[in-house]
């Protein structure tokens, strides 16, 4: 036998295997909508093809979204932020405010929990998105936000404080990965963009769906999501909208918790919920999509470059700053809820070209893969 191959055989056998340096992650997303649960799920399938060990903290609507992408996950109960939103958007930026107390409550409650759970399990990793309280100096902690230029609606002073208190909160994690591209061509502007902390990194956009296959089958679909009662009346407009509307609808509420329904028509069938796979297959074909702009959204309408009308929640002013800079980057067309015109508003969405760009949806893993192994 060559010298080389007994010198290699000598090598494989005597040199240890390297695997990840980490192994045991806890995931937990923010219950402010469903959006926080739906992204992260790429990323806890990637965990799982390295072979890490997962548990998800969260309760609500939030666990059983994720319980039904993995159902053979363990689940431990950790309570949200349960904050409440008013009818008024004029109101929606003090409503905010005068829950800070119970926010930051909140935020150290879910520290407490994690110290004292990692006394039990003993993980190497915390993977928060947008939970603040979700750090140990035990574990590794990373937090997914691309939120790290927030506004908020009430002026620069009140996003000046706002911001110096959100990266107060991310310089305690690790690493935060900001789940957008770098460059000129991104989704969340100056959200995520401008001055970055020095602990975070672009991680690409997330979209639990796959590669599309476009087949339009010709309907208007309409996803309701988001907090209430704003959920609900945006429902109410749309639903008596549609009385003076010829053509086929899908309605999916964003309630997967609920049982009962409205009643289906010859022209409008109504659903509370969809898993992911089912909710790709049906955007896909709709002719057009009519939708909150919230983050998560946004990105899984880009990854099956899919045309849509945005109607922001009122009062929420991250909804409202990235539906007014994806109209004016030409991607979607944005509606206010208050002035929502169902005819009007498709006549434009036919005559706006929604310029939709291809952006790299597996970005993320090179970053996760690196971290998992313990490489730079």
């Amino acid at each position: 036998m060559p010298d080389f191959w007994i010198n290699l055989k000598r090598i494989s056998k005597n040199t240890p295997i390297i695997g990840p340096k980490y192994r045991k992650f806890l995931i937990s997303p923010l219950d402010w909508g469903l959006g926080h649960a739906t992204r992260i799920i790429p990323i806890i399938h990637y965990l799982q093809q390295l072979e890490c060990q997962i548990w998800i903290a969260c309760s609500g609507p939030t666990e059983k979204v994720l319980k039904e992408s993995f159902p053979d996950i363990p689940f431990l109960k950790l309570e949200g932020y349960g904050v409440k939103y008013p009818y008024d958007k004029r109101h929606f930026g003090w409503k905010i405010l005068s829950q800070f107390p119970r926010i930051k409550s909140a935020v150290k409650a879910e520290h407490l929990w994690l110290a004292k759970n990692q006394a039990i399990y003993q993980w190497d990793v915390v993977i928060s998105d947008n939970r603040y309280g979700l750090f140990h100096h035990q574990l590794e902690s990373v937090i997914i936000t691309h939120q790290v230029n927030i506004k908020t609606g009430m002026g620069n002073w009140a996003d000046k404080i706002v911001c110096w208190v959100n990266r107060y909160y991310i310089k305690k994690f690790d690493r935060c990965w900001i789940p957008d591209q770098r460059g000129s061509i991104n989704l969340a502007g100056e959200l995520s963009h401008g001055t970055i902390p020095a602990n975070a990194i672009y991680i690409g956009p997330l979209s639990r769906f796959t590669d599309s296959n476009k087949s339009d089958a010709g309907y208007l679909l309409i996803l309701l999501s988001g907090p209430e009662p704003q959920r609900s009346l945006l429902e109410q407009i749309i639903s008596a909208q549609l009385l003076g509307y010829d053509g086929p609808v899908k309605i999916i509420r964003g309630l997967p918790a609920e049982n009962a329904k409205p009643e289906n028509t010859a022209a409008i069938e109504w659903f509370n919920h969809l898993p992911a796979t089912a909710l790709q297959g049906m955007i896909e074909k709709a002719a057009l999509v009519i939708c909150r702009s919230g983050y998560s959204t946004v990105m899984d309408l880009v990854r099956v470059q899919k045309k849509a009308i945005l109607i922001p929640t009122p009062g929420q002013a991250e909804q409202e700053y990235l539906a007014a800079y994806l109209m004016q980057q030409g991607i979607y067309l944005s509606v206010a809820q208050s002035a929502f015109d169902l005819q009007n508003d498709l006549e434009k969405a036919a005559q706006f070209s929604s310029k939709i760009p291809w952006l790299e949806y597996d970005a993320f893993k090179e970053v996760v893969r690196k971290f998992v192994y313990g490489q730079k």
